[in-house]
C-alpha cells in the first residue's frame, strides 16, 4: 500500500496549515476557555463555513466539501495536532445527515442552512433516565392531537442543551409490535412551552450535560423526519454516523504527542522518562493500536465517500477508539503522577506540579464516559456478534 501523499494533497495540507495559522488566533483560543464558549465556538464554525470547510462528510449538493478521504485525513490530523476543537457534532454530524437522507424537501430547505452556518445550535434527545443503554426501551410519549404531537417524558445526558435552539428527539408514538417499532424521530424547538432544562455537573466539575423534561410540549406533525413509527431506522443511521466520529483517532494521536513532549522533560532516575524502556514499550503498544485503528477508520471513510454507509464496522471503531482514548488519558495521568491533583495556578497561590496535570485530570475524568455514550461498548459488542459474526 502506498501511503505517501500526492502533490495535490501536500498542497492541500499547506492550505490547511495557512488557514489555521490565520484564523485560529490567540484571541479565539482565549474565548474558547471562557464563559464566552458558545459564541466562540460558533464564531470558529462560521469561519469554517465561510471557507467551505464546515461539512466534510456531507454530499456536495447539500454543502459538503467534496474532499477525498485523504484530504479529510489531512485536515483532521492538522486540526488535532494544534488542539483545535472539532465541529460540535449534533447539527453537522448527526441531525443534518438525517434530514438530507430522510427529510422532506421542505425540511431540507428549512433546517439545513441554519445547521451549515451554525446559526442554529442542536442537541440530541436519545437517552432516558430509565432506559439505560437499551435505547429501544424509551418511554417518552408523543400523542397525536390534530396537526400536532403532544410530548411528555424526559431525556438525560443531553450535551449542551443549555445552549440549544432545537433538539432532535426519539419518541414513542405506538406500543404495538416489537419495542423497536412505534418509535418516531421528531424535531423540537427548544423555545416550546413545557420544556425544562436541568443542569448536570460532571465529575470533571463542568456543565456540559443536562436533563431535558417535556411537559405537554406541542410539536407540529411536519417536524417528523422519516415515517411515523419507523424512527428506529433513522435512529440507527444516526448512531452509525455518531459512532464513527466517536473513534476520534486524531485526539488519541494528539494525546500521544503530548505525552512524549512531557516525558522528554520529566526526569526519572537521572534521565528523561522518555528514555525508560518500559515507558517506551507502553508508548509503542499504543501507537501500533492507534495506527491500526486509523487505517480501519480510513477504509470506512473511503467507503462512505464512494456512496456507501457506515454499518456494523462503526461499532468496532467506537469500541476500539474509546478504549484507546481512555488508555492515552490514563497514561497522561500517570505521567503527572503525584501532581495530577494539584490545582492550576488560577485556583491556587502558586504554580505547583506539572502544567499539563490539571488538563490531564479533567480529560481523564470526562473520558470515563466515552465507553458509555453513543451506545455502551457492551452493546456494540452485541451488535458485532449479531451482524458481523452471525451469532444470536
Amino acid at each position: 500500500m502506498d501511503i505517501s501523499f500526492a502533490q495535490e494533497d501536500l498542497a492541500f495540507r499547506d492550505e490547511v496549515r495557512t488557514f489555521f495559522d490565520e484564523q485560529f488566533d490567540d484571541e479565539l483560543v482565549s474565548r474558547l476557555k471562557s464563559e464566552d464558549f458558545k459564541e466562540a465556538i460558533v464564531d470558529w464554525q462560521q469561519r469554517l463555513f465561510k471557507k467551505g470547510w464546515i461539512a466534510a462528510n456531507w454530499p456536495v449538493e447539500y454543502g459538503g466539501t467534496g474532499w477525498t478521504p485523504t484530504q479529510k485525513y489531512i485536515y483532521e490530523s492538522e486540526r488535532s495536532a494544534r488542539g483545535i476543537p472539532g465541529v460540535i457534532p449534533f447539527g453537522i454530524g448527526m441531525v443534518g445527515p438525517m434530514i438530507y437522507q430522510f427529510g422532506t424537501p421542505e425540511q431540507k430547505e428549512k433546517f439545513l442552512p441554519g445547521i451549515l452556518n451554525s446559526e442554529v445550535w442542536w442537541c440530541q434527545g436519545y437517552s432516558e433516565p430509565g432506559a439505560g443503554s437499551d435505547l429501544a426501551s424509551l418511554k417518552t410519549k408523543a400523542e397525536l392531537d390534530g396537526d400536532h404531537y403532544v410530548i411528555n417524558g424526559a431525556k438525560i445526558w443531553t450535551s449542551y442543551a443549555q445552549y440549544a435552539d432545537w433538539i432532535f428527539v426519539l419518541v414513542r408514538t405506538s406500543n404495538e409490535g416489537k419495542k423497536q417499532e412505534g418509535i418516531t424521530f421528531i424535531l423540537v424547538d427548544m423555545k416550546s412551552e413545557g420544556i425544562k432544562v436541568n443542569p448536570i455537573i460532571g465529575i470533571d466539575n463542568e456543565h456540559n450535560l443536562n436533563e431535558v423534561e417535556f411537559n405537554n410540549v406541542r410539536v407540529p406533525v411536519e417536524n417528523v423526519v422519516g415515517e411515523v413509527n419507523k424512527g428506529w431506522t433513522v435512529a440507527k443511521a444516526l448512531l452509525a454516523h455518531e459512532r464513527t466520529g466517536i473513534a476520534d483517532v486524531a485526539q488519541s494521536k494528539r494525546n500521544i504527542r503530548l505525552i512524549k513532549e512531557a516525558a522528554a522533560k520529566e526526569i526519572n532516575g537521572g534521565r528523561p522518562l522518555i528514555e525508560d524502556p518500559g515507558f517506551q514499550a507502553r508508548i509503542a503498544d499504543l501507537e501500533i493500536e492507534i495506527m491500526a485503528l486509523e487505517f480501519t477508520d480510513l477504509r470506512t471513510i473511503a467507503a462512505m465517500a464512494a456512496g456507501g454507509f457506515p454499518g456494523p464496522e462503526s461499532s468496532l471503531l467506537k469500541i476500539k477508539g474509546t478504549e484507546l482514548q481512555q488508555a492515552t488519558q490514563e497514561l497522561r495521568m500517570e505521567l503527572a503522577a503525584y501532581y495530577q491533583g494539584v490545582l492550576p495556578k488560577y485556583m491556587s497561590e502558586e504554580d505547583l506540579g506539572h502544567s499539563f496535570g490539571p488538563e490531564a485530570r479533567v480529560s481523564y475524568m470526562y473520558g470515563r464516559a466515552s465507553t458509555i455514550y453513543g451506545g455502551s461498548n457492551e452493546v456494540q459488542r452485541n451488535i458485532i456478534a449479531k451482524y458481523v459474526l452471525g451469532l444470536e
